[in-house]
């Protein structure tokens, strides 16, 4: 065997060494994977006190909220009040990339600051890799403090695969807004052509700001060890309203995810009806029984996801490979047209509800970080019902035949990825 032969083999042994330990660290999990089998439980009439203590997290009275759609629906907001901020600014997003909107915003943390708001920015290291090395500098000097969740460094390379996906942005503690925008151009718009994704958000005030703000300075404290503790930061909020709502937050180290189970309760409460959107769905298989249960008891069970206009083609052939299950038991699926459907959100029986960032895969219930609101209250669970019917009628409902006629080596793909889904 001649030098260059020995060269080639050394060259192979070391790339397949190389991908063995990467997928090792992509594939870890920061907990053993739990297999949570939910039975019977109550309606949600009768659930309540059983998912307060089983999440621990209470409900809470005296709320008022505003649904915020879209880009052009959210982000005027949201500059209102930072640029309205007087004592802090508390924001955590998976994504910051480039663009107007995210200069426009680095514009309005920075006048904060210099008005004396303490500005906190948490991003996630992955996520906001594309932030421009400027924007940084200019957010720094001004005196905003700006940490990177498990950053790609050496170090680091343990937690690679553990990220946070929360988006929240909290205003002198008595003003917060929870979404599923990412801080770039792609949110902008109205979500109803390419390039301008489809997103949900919410302000709320009231009590639950007290939990918003508590799981933030806990996100921040792990992250950067400054402990968040002062009247300043936690004010006692008013009642403004009355809605009840709950925070759901989960960033799995050993547990169960809340937000996993949370997801699960609902669908198990389901006498109804089911309404899921979501642009990432490859759960495990628990939750397809749960939707088999559901249906099962004359639940008409719609999920409303992303369709061919998807950032995401692995969990897109990984839903495929299991909507054949699913359109046999009777479930509906609709895919969104217009443009990307990046919405989370879950109503049962228009009467409990959830909004935030968790998607319905595996990555997010066991590996990243969440939060949501679970929303108990009729108004506004019909609400979100009336827009996600709305976005029904610019969708496209999936029949078995559409699957059938998908190339072969699509299928071919749908089949592996579905069984390969807790990894991706």
């Amino acid at each position: 065997m001649g030098a260059t032969t020995w060269l080639l083999w050394l060259a192979g042994l070391g790339w397949a060494v190389a991908a063995f330990f990467a997928l090792l660290l992509w594939s870890g999990r920061s907990q053993r994977p739990t297999h949570i089998e939910v039975e019977k439980v109550g309606s949600p009439d009768e659930i309540g006190d059983a998912v307060e203590a089983l999440i621990r997290s209470w409900r809470m009275e005296g709320n008022s909220t505003h649904v915020l759609e879209n880009g052009d629906g959210f982000f005027p907001v949201l500059l209102e009040a930072v640029a309205e901020a007087r004592r802090s600014v508390h924001l955590e997003s998976y994504i910051w990339e480039t663009g107007r909107i995210c200069e426009l915003l680095a514009d309005a943390l920075v006048a904060a600051a210099r008005r004396g708001a303490r500005v906190r920015l948490m991003l996630d290291g992955m996520g906001a890799a594309g932030m421009e090395r400027s924007t940084l500098r200019r957010l720094r000097e001004a005196g905003c403090s700006v940490v990177f969740f498990h950053d790609v460094r050496l170090r680091s390379l343990g937690r690679l695969n553990s990220r946070t996906h929360r988006k929240l942005a909290i205003i002198d503690g008595l003003r917060a807004f929870v979404f599923g925008h990412g801080i770039g151009a792609k949110w902008e718009g109205a979500g109803d052509r390419p390039g301008h994704w489809r997103d949900l958000g919410i302000e709320v005030q009231g009590p639950v700001l007290r939990q918003l703000q508590g799981a933030f300075a806990q996100h921040w404290m792990e992250e950067c060890g400054d402990v968040l503790e002062s009247a300043s930061e936690f004010p006692r909020p008013e009642p403004t309203g009355d809605v009840v709502l709950q925070l759901v937050a989960s960033s799995p180290k050993g547990g169960v995810s809340s937000s996993s189970l949370y997801y699960r309760l609902m669908i198990a409460a389901a006498r109804e009806e089911l309404l899921i959107a979501n642009p990432y769905f490859a759960p495990a298989r628990e939750v397809l029984e749960l939707l088999r249960a559901a249906r099962g008891r004359g639940v008409r069970v719609r999920l409303l996801t992303a369709g061919e206009r998807t950032d995401s083609r692995l969990i897109w052939h990984a839903a495929h490979g299991l909507y054949p299950r699913l359109l046999s038991i009777g479930v509906e699926i609709w895919e969104y047209q217009p443009s990307l459907l990046h919405q989370k959100v879950v109503v049962v029986d228009r009467r409990w509800s959830y909004l935030g960032s968790a998607n319905f895969d595996e990555r997010s219930f066991d590996i990243n970080a969440e939060l949501g609101l679970g929303i108990w209250d009729r108004g506004l669970s019909q609400e979100l019902a009336a827009l996600f019917e709305a976005d029904l009628d610019l969708s496209r409902r999936l029949q078995p035949a559409d699957l059938a006629a998908r190339p072969g080596h699509y299928r071919a793909a749908d089949w592996l990825l579905a069984r390969l889904r807790g990894q991706i």
